[in-house]
């Protein structure tokens, strides 16, 4: 069987943020930063070390600013050089060649599988990788999340679905996988049967759930096209792949990684809080902070 090179990824990134307003009435959350990076180029520096040569955003009318931060700058480089600032000029400079992006607007919202829909000219007929911008996932002792599933895919040349172990109580949350209970591989990688869309608890058929990361086929395209409409009466990603299931293989993987759901308030700040502590410059001040207000609490 011909194996194809993951060497593309689709970012959605065309929602209207409105869990954030007002700071994304005229702010794409997108573009929201933790501590002084947006969030969007978290998501494209794991596609680029994932080895992912072109990315496409999914844009709407409401998101220039986001073209424009993965653009050059030239005004802007030029009084950042006359003001010997050389370091900065040098930073503006990596983030304009990070990779190749290309933008495709979402005309209307439609759900996240018409996101995705808007991406097949883009991709033709290669295996490709999703990563949704409300999921940053940072893995400082091995490989990025998206490099896991595209390894997982080389082994099994077949759609991969990106999930982590939840606790019990959160299951309802999430899309939750059901893995084959004939299969016999091994580990992190688990061929699937079927996909569950935030199921009570106690019908769980498993804690795995869907985060945000996955390399599929480009079969998945022809069944996005004629999807029915399914929760909220958007096209649903989730749906498409369920269908994919009963012509082709589709498998979960486990990645390892700390991941942040920076698409709800919490969940931000704690990256916020994290990425803080992470980095040399501020890791002091932030700590000593925390400290004094601790007693506090």
């Amino acid at each position: 069987m011909n194996k194809k090179v993951v060497r593309k990824a689709v970012i959605p990134a065309a929602g209207l943020g409105t869990r954030f307003l007002p700071a994304t009435k005229a702010l794409p959350k997108e573009m929201l930063p933790i501590v002084d990076i947006p969030t969007v180029q978290y998501i494209v520096d794991e596609a680029v070390k994932s080895g992912i040569e072109e990315v496409l955003i999914i844009t709407n009318s409401n998101k220039h600013c986001m073209e424009n931060h993965f653009d050059k700058s030239y005004e802007l480089e030029d009084r950042l050089t006359a003001s010997g600032k050389l370091k900065e000029v040098e930073m503006i400079n990596r983030i304009a060649n990070m990779a190749n992006i290309y933008y495709v607007r979402q005309k209307e919202p439609r759900g996240l599988g018409h996101a995705i829909l808007c991406a097949k000219s883009f991709i033709g007929n290669e295996p490709f990788a999703i990563l949704l911008g409300d999921d940053v996932v940072i893995n400082k002792e091995g490989e990025p999340a998206l490099r896991q599933l595209i390894n997982a895919y080389k082994k099994v040349n077949a759609s991969i679905v990106g999930v982590q172990t939840v606790a019990e109580d959160q299951v309802s949350k999430y899309g939750i996988v059901a893995p084959s209970e004939y299969d016999i591989s091994q580990g992190r990688l688990k061929k699937l049967y079927d996909m569950v869309e935030k199921p009570k608890q106690e019908e769980a058929p498993s804690r795995l759930a869907v985060l945000g990361r996955y390399v599929l086929t480009p079969e998945i395209f022809d069944l996005l096209e004629n999807q029915t409409p399914g929760a909220g009466g958007e096209i649903q990603l989730t749906d498409a792949i369920k269908r994919l299931m009963t012509s082709q293989a589709v498998y979960s993987y486990d990645f390892e990684g700390t991941r942040y759901d920076v698409g709800d308030k919490f969940g931000f700040i704690k990256a916020t809080i994290d990425f803080a502590l992470d980095r040399e410059d501020l890791h002091d001040s932030v700590a000593t902070y925390i400290k004094e207000i601790a007693p506090n609490l």
